[in-house]
């Protein structure tokens, strides 16, 4: 990551690399895991970091990580927000005649289907979301999951469930 340009002290930059290097990979991993989208959590990763950039002379040490995990919070809940009007407003369009034609080209079709594949694991609750993800892309078993999150396994299994439920509901097929 670049620093926007100006006039630094080395001490700043020091600490913004110590932070940067310490924080970048949990934070990143925690936005995964909130939004199911890899492109999409870089883009809140680095947007937590220029917010941090823009405290540095306002952060304790002491609370910089759980101020790093509010701020990525606090931007992948604004994106939802977004995300609802956007939706809401497509939704208006297409009920006052608007169309959405759909190409016989493989490519745009299988864009068409990751689009659909990511939007259906995003709407899928955070807790669900959380499981599902750790077991299908870190493919952790559900004791391994249970250790992680500090829960029994029957509730890893409850919410496996519930997130196979909402891609079943979403996609009509056995996932």
């Amino acid at each position: 990551m670049t620093l926007p340009k100006g006039n630094y002290t080395p001490e700043e930059i020091e600490w913004f690399r110590r932070i940067f290097d310490e924080f970048y990979e949990s934070i990143r991993h925690f936005a995964y895991y909130k939004t199911g989208d890899v492109d999409l959590s870089d883009d809140i990763v680095q947007e937590v970091f220029l917010k941090i950039w823009d405290m540095r002379k306002k952060v304790n040490d002491e609370t910089v990580k759980s101020l790093l995990y509010t701020i990525a919070g606090n931007i992948i809940k604004n994106h939802y927000k977004h995300l609802k009007v956007v939706y809401n407003f497509q939704s208006q369009t297409k009920a006052a005649g608007g169309s959405t034609a759909e190409s016989a080209d493989e490519p745009i079709r299988i864009e068409q289907f990751n689009q659909q594949l990511q939007d259906a694991i995003a709407s899928i609750p955070e807790g669900p979301r959380e499981v599902f993800l750790m077991s299908r892309i870190d493919e952790l078993s559900y004791h391994e999951i249970a250790e992680r999150l500090g829960l029994s396994v029957k509730a890893i299994e409850k919410r496996m469930s519930v997130a196979l439920k909402v891609l079943r509901d979403k996609f009509g097929y056995k996932i």
